[in-house]
Parts: C-alpha cells; sequence; structure tokens
C-alpha cells in the first residue's frame, strides 16, 4: 500500500476547551460532534490517555 507523504488533513478552527485540563483548543483535525463538546481532549491530554492504554506510535517498530 502507498501513502502519500504530502497529506494535509484538513484542520477546523474554533474555541473549544480540554475536558480533563481546561486548555484552550483552537484547532482540530476534525469536526466535533456538537453532543461530545465535554469529552474534547487537548493534544496533551490525549497523548496520555493513549498512552496509559498502551497505545501510540511507540507501539510498534517500523
Amino acid at each position: 500500500m502507498a501513502y502519500d507523504n504530502n497529506f494535509q488533513r484538513k484542520m477546523y478552527q474554533g474555541n473549544w476547551q480540554c475536558s480533563k485540563c481546561q486548555a484552550a483548543i483552537t484547532e482540530l483535525p476534525f469536526e466535533p460532534d456538537q453532543n461530545r463538546l465535554g469529552q474534547l481532549l487537548c493534544r496533551e491530554c490525549h497523548r496520555e490517555r493513549v498512552k496509559s492504554f498502551g497505545g501510540g506510535r511507540g507501539r510498534f517498530q517500523r
């Protein structure tokens, strides 16, 4: 399978707040669902959550 390294993900601008640390979130790689705004996580809290499940990019060696 070929991957395009020049892929640009559409980013959505807004004024949201992290549900865990209350940090400001101004950009997301998806359009948030209005019913789930209370579940948004900032980049750092999301990274910590993924790590707590044993996931993340460091899980598999390339």
